[in-house]
């Protein structure tokens, strides 16, 4: 791959950069006092989390969707009358409360850190952090690696740890690939770089993993604590949890109150959940009106005096959603934008689109609080309390040998004679039941649409296709070897792998154009021989689905799973035309429909509307989920291309840039007839989710939209 390098400032001295970099930083904690005071003013006033109720509303919906708060809490919150209140009770639940996977979580974070040394004047020193953001990518600050020739005399450390028994570990060292990439800026204090490969050619990040970076909103709101992994003055690796917290949101950095040592500059910096919400590069100073730096005595501080001299009031680190939005600016050349793919869509996932038609209007603002670059989410209604439980799973039945259920009729013209409205699931349905289905997606929406204000829909009134039992049957014949535990474990791309040839084929390469799509590197992709008698899946499929599967956080079953049942469903005209008999069946016969569809109903949607003929009319589209924006999966659809039938006025897609499934997206610049699209910040665990889609105010609100509803 061609190099690529951005040297910024490279003959400033690194002290002058750094006097910089910490003056820059306490006047901008001296301009935010205003904001600081109101702050403590909130707290002083019993607000726990002195943060907007915008704000709030976002951290308390992810936390909700990422499961992080216990259904206890939620049960007891749920009765509160205030939605502010409420939301502030759920971030607390979430603090106070962490579950076990906390502790866990939080080693396979700090395995991504590294300890690094650079060299000068013949002597090899421990002086900073970095972490894995991508297989062979690591972030630190530009004061570290103000060039490229900085970075090429220095090298990273990893697994830098004590044992349980308190004795020091042996790390693995990875030079840098400054010549492959490198890029930095003085401003954010960044720089972004290449790691070689280590002596087995393994990437990095395939050894020790890498934290996928996020620019989506609601991961943090000002009192809420952070966690901080590095190497404080070179020594051995340390965390800084619990005794933290967030004091202020600025426009480019957060500043918050925890332990730091020199040696943390390029540290990670994580919320509760383990997601990277800044990179941090040093301490704050108090100062006086002129700017200059104080003493803890109060005088003003001189150089001479030494840092342990210095009055600091806070830590600061740069934002990584801001982070995350500049390094996509500087993707100004194929070779750059191909390596910076590595990042993944959520790093290049644009700010979520505004809901349509227009919230209720939000409480006031504070005037202090900067704006975060993206616009904001659906205000709370004031009067509604936000739907605070997540939906019922439903339950699978007891038999296999149970009838093949099929779909429900809604109520007809319930939302008006030319809007009915039309779910269309996508895959693993089998065995649960359609009333229990139709509950489920419900659920999600009315919880997007109580948070808009709109009035909440009856189960009742949705038209329910279900082809779940249908689909099952028919990929029974489609296995390709028994799916036994020790199989499914060490190889799930050849566990799910269809017996057809060409099913196989087109499944094999959905998964290599998806992986490709989703940022892998080239030279990941080429086949390698296990030596397993399972066939060439073996040897294709690995590496896409397990880099699908690392990058999105979705298990690397249900990705294999999911392109499995789209290929067989393309590739098999029976299966294909008995699915679309099985949904045409519960579609109203006439009037105007809204059809939501998610997955592969997304695949089957394209089919239908295809195909509806003189039936119904179209009002509008909706997909969340889909795996559209592959060329092999449009070539085949009925619409003969990416093309949106004619008949379909308006279509929103939604896709969440950690959904394993939705690759593709986004879906402009591919396909035609899309009216709106948008990205959502679906939690990572739950980013392929029809719940967790169809409650994203954005998601909601285009419903909405097309059934004609209006807010209370």
């Amino acid at each position: 791959m061609a190099g690529m390098h951005i040297d910024d400032d490279a003959g400033a001295g690194w002290s002058e950069r750094l006097a910089r970099q910490t003056a820059a930083a306490g006047a901008r904690y001296r301009a935010a006092q205003g904001l600081l005071e109101r702050i403590e003013q909130r707290r002083r006033d019993g607000m726990r989390f002195p943060d907007d109720p915008d704000r709030l509303a976002r951290r308390a919906r992810r936390l909700v969707q990422a499961g992080a708060v216990p259904d206890e809490s939620l049960s007891a919150i749920a009765a509160e009358p205030n939605p502010t209140v409420a939301d502030e009770r759920i971030i607390g639940a979430s603090n106070d409360l962490q579950s076990s996977a906390f502790l866990p979580r939080g080693v396979r974070a700090a395995a991504t850190v590294g300890r690094i040394w650079s060299t000068a004047d013949g002597r090899t020193q421990a002086c900073a952090t970095g972490f894995l953001v991508a297989p062979r990518l690591l972030l630190t600050n530009h004061h570290v690696f103000p060039d490229a020739a900085t970075a090429r005399e220095a090298f990273v450390e990893f697994g830098a740890d004590t044992g349980l028994d308190g004795m020091p570990l042996a790390g693995t060292r990875f030079s840098f690939a400054a010549d492959v990439f490198f890029t930095a800026d003085e401003n954010l204090d960044y720089a972004l770089v290449a790691v070689a490969p280590g002596p087995d050619g393994r990437a990095a990040g395939d050894v020790f993993g890498w934290n996928r970076l996020d620019a989506s909103e609601g991961k943090l709101v000002v009192g809420d604590p952070v966690n901080i992994v590095g190497h404080p003055s070179g020594r051995l690796k340390e965390i800084a949890i619990r005794d933290n917290r967030l004091l202020l949101r600025l426009d480019e950095f957060l500043q918050y109150q925890t332990d730091t040592e020199p040696g943390n500059s390029g540290s990670p910096v994580f919320n509760d959940q383990w997601e990277v919400v800044a990179l941090h590069h040093r301490g704050v100073p108090n100062s006086d009106d002129q700017g200059r730096t104080l003493n803890v005595d109060g005088g003003v501080w001189t150089a001479a005096q030494g840092d342990a001299a210095v009055s600091w009031v806070a830590n600061e680190g740069a934002r990584i959603s801001v982070v995350v939005r500049h390094l996509a600016a500087q993707a100004s050349t194929d070779a750059a934008r191909a390596i910076l793919a590595e990042l993944g869509p959520a790093a290049a996932a644009p700010p979520p689109a505004p809901a349509a038609p227009a919230a209720p209007a939000a409480p006031a603002a504070d005037p202090g609080t900067p704006p975060d670059g993206a616009p904001p989410a659906a205000p709370s209604a004031p009067a509604v309390p936000p739907p605070l439980a997540p939906p019922t799973l439903p339950s699978p039945r007891a038999s296999e040998a149970a009838p093949v259920l099929s779909g429900i009729p809604g109520r007809p013209a319930a939302f008006g004679p030319d809007r009915q409205l039309v779910f269309l699931h996508g895959r693993s349905q089998q065995g649960h039941r359609p009333e229990d289905l139709r509950r489920e997606w419900t659920a999600g929406l009315n919880a997007g649409l109580t948070r808009l204000g709109f009035p909440t829909v009856d189960p009742a009134d949705v038209f329910f296709p279900f082809y779940g039992d249908l689909l099952a049957a028919a990929l029974r014949t489609q296995e390709s070897v028994p799916a036994g535990f020790d199989l499914v474990a060490d190889d799930p791309a050849a566990a799910a792998a269809p017996a057809s040839p060409s099913a196989r084929d087109l499944y094999e390469r959905m998964l290599g154009q998806a992986a490709e799509q989703a940022g892998m590197p080239v030279e990941s992709a080429a086949q390698e021989d296990e030596g397993f008698a399972l066939g060439t899946v073996v040897r294709v499929t690995r590496k896409p689905l397990d880099w699908l599967a690392r990058h999105s956080g979705v298990d690397r079953l249900v990705v294999a799973a999911a392109f499995r049942d789209v290929a067989v469903f393309l590739d098999d005209a029976r299966v294909r035309d008995e699915v679309l008999a099985c949904v045409r069946d519960t579609v109203p016969a006439s009037g105007g429909i809204v059809l939501v569809a998610h997955s592969l109903g997304t695949v089957v949607g394209m089919d239908l509307l295809a195909g509806l003929g003189g039936g119904p009319t179209v009002t509008g589209l909706v997909t969340v989920g889909a795996p559209l924006g592959l060329d092999t999966v449009y070539a085949r659809l009925a619409t003969a291309g990416p093309h949106l039938p004619s008949r379909v006025p308006r279509w929103f897609n939604g896709w969440a840039p950690a959904d394993g499934v939705a690759i593709g997206c986004p879906l402009r610049g591919t396909w035609t007839g899309l009216s709106t699209e948008c990205s959502v910040d679906n939690p990572r665990d739950r980013a392929h989710d029809i719940d967790a889609y169809l409650s994203q105010p954005e998601v909601a609100g285009a419903i909405a939209a097309l059934l004609g509803l209006t807010p209370r």
